[in-house]
């Protein structure tokens, strides 16, 4: 809403003394070129650019936005930076505390100053997956007719959780994680700069690198976590932020785990080896060492999905939907939660039975093309939907096996030369036992009798 006078009271108080705001909000960039990160969005031209720019306005003027990101990367900060470089009335209301009557007199205010003084309305709308179907629609009106340039943030995906309407007379500008080099940079502000610790104290490397692992791409959260290690040593009369005093302020142990290095692939190796091998409790251990070191928690999802059909495939024929939805899951929510999502699919997994036939199969198949044993497909089984394929003998003779009784037709589908070769080679190891006497029974059905042809061991 728009401030009032005890809103802009408490406004006046931190402008007069810093300190009493959290550092986080003592670091927020003043400027669009403070901005750590998300600088594809950032560019000459770029949206967010031309709200802030007073001569883009008439017929072509900026369009609303929707900011759709994790939290902690810097959707508020936009809004904020915009609010302070642009000459535009701007309003702030929350998804949280504000209902369709406070939005109907934000954009019955906009529409008196567009009028009376020719004074344009940015509305920053924090939260909006918040928003009921009904008061997201009072928001239409006012976007469609350019009463107001809406700026809304959202942490949930936007395609399930902001009406269609919406969507379509909004840009959706997706923001990117945040690196460690965004966050050394801004670490490195705020202990220099005199609106944060004003080099009262020292970050050492290994300090440093703790910080960057717990905040997980979160910059509050980096920032939150260097106040309360700063005033931590100041009361201990300590010139520099060590590694102790650290993790004694936040509360969480330095994992030793270099992303980029060793650690990050066997950490994540032994996760996945301890999954195939069915030890619930050492997956679990792997898994709670990369989350607590940082780890991007789409990388464990993604091997999760892996190791579903490597390891597992049709002996669990549900291991792979519950990874696929549980990285969908973590794509929607971020840690912390996400780490329940992910405990979820690594129990499921590794208690699963455990098959590698897909995963040799696969190889197998490869490993014959790479041999150049292929050869022409059989003129029955090619397409016969164009002129002239008749005339080549194209689709004929081919039997539709739904006009067979039993649904399967007994005629060559592979090229003569891996006619007899039989690549996949089901386990009896649960739901693919099932799978094992019905391969059996088709093969036998299509004459398919040759020898077994074996495959390349498989290995994370």
């Amino acid at each position: 809403m728009e401030p009032d006078l005890f809103t802009a009271a408490a406004e006046d108080r931190q402008e007069n003394d810093p300190s009493s705001s959290p550092l986080a909000v003592r670091m927020r960039p003043r400027t669009l070129d403070e901005v750590v990160g998300q600088q594809h969005l950032l560019k000459p031209g770029s949206p967010l650019r031309r709200l802030v720019d007073e001569r883009s306005g008439g017929p072509a003027g900026p369009s609303s936005v929707l900011l759709w990101g994790p939290p902690g990367i810097g959707k508020t900060t936009l809004a904020y930076v915009v609010s302070k470089a642009t000459n535009k009335r701007f309003v702030e209301l929350s998804a949280i505390t504000a209902g369709v009557k406070e939005v109907r007199a934000v954009i019955e205010g906009a529409r008196r100053a567009t009028g009376g003084y020719g004074k344009e309305t940015v509305l920053f709308l924090d939260e909006i997956h918040r928003f009921s179907k009904a008061q997201q629609d009072s928001l239409l009106p006012a976007v469609e007719n350019r009463w107001v340039t809406l700026i809304a943030a959202t942490t949930e995906n936007p395609y399930f959780s902001v009406i269609s309407p919406l969507l379509s007379r909004s840009l959706l500008l997706t923001l990117e994680p945040l690196t460690d080099e965004d966050l050394r940079g801004l670490l490195a502000r705020a202990l220099a700069d005199e609106r944060g610790l004003g080099g009262a104290v020292a970050l050492p490397q290994d300090a440093e690198a703790h910080l960057l692992r717990i905040a997980g791409g979160d910059a509050r959260r980096a920032l939150t976590a260097l106040e309360a290690a700063a005033g931590a040593a100041l009361a201990k009369q300590e010139k520099e932020i060590t590694l102790q005093t650290l993790e004694e302020t936040v509360d969480r142990a330095a994992v030793k785990y270099d992303r980029d290095g060793d650690q990050h692939y066997d950490v994540a190796s032994a996760l996945i080896k301890s999954i195939r091998g069915s030890d619930v409790d050492a997956a679990l251990h792997y898994l709670a060492r990369m989350i607590e070191a940082g780890e991007d928690p789409r990388f464990i999802a993604r091997r999760l999905m892996i190791s579903a059909s490597e390891d597992i495939g049709l002996a669990d024929p549900t291991a792979l939907p519950t990874a696929v939805a549980a990285a969908q899951a973590v794509a929607m929510i971020g840690f912390p939660e996400a780490a329940l999502t992910l405990s979820h699919a690594t129990i499921a997994l590794a208690l699963a039975p455990k098959s590698n036939a897909a995963t040799l199969a696969i190889f197998a198949a490869q490993e014959d093309v790479r041999k150049g044993l292929a050869g022409p497909v059989p003129a029955h089984l090619r397409d016969g939907h164009y002129k002239g394929a008749a005339k080549l003998g194209h689709a004929q003779g081919y039997v539709y096996p739904h006009d067979v009784p039993g649904g399967i037709a007994s005629q060559q589908y592979a090229p003569d030369a891996v006619r007899d070769r039989h690549y996949y080679r089901p386990t009896r190891y649960g739901a693919e036992a099932r799978y094992a006497d019905v391969v059996e029974r088709v093969r036998e059905r299509l004459g398919r009798t040759g020898p077994a042809d074996g495959a390349a061991p498989a290995g994370d």
